[in-house]
């Protein structure tokens, strides 16, 4: 389970967040690439966005589901 006093910096501010369980794998991007990035030197992902509507909130639970780190967490703020 993410930890979210462990959430990287690049994180926009909200519910949704990346850990530094991270291991850029890469598949958060793949499945919601409109709110994950890469960190510039690839090293992990972050939330680039927030979900803002009901289809963007279900891209972010497909992506924390398919986590393999577990790195992806809904309780930040």
């Amino acid at each position: 389970m993410a930890d979210k006093s462990l959430k990287f910096s690049e994180n926009v501010p909200g519910k949704w967040y990346v850990d530094e369980n991270c291991i850029a794998c890469d598949s958060c991007i793949s499945i919601a690439p409109d709110l994950f990035a890469m960190n510039d030197d690839s090293s992990h992902a972050f939330v680039k966005k927030q979900p803002e509507n009901a289809e963007e909130t279900q891209l972010a639970e497909d992506a924390k589901g398919s986590c393999p780190t577990e790195a992806i967490g809904d309780d930040g703020e």
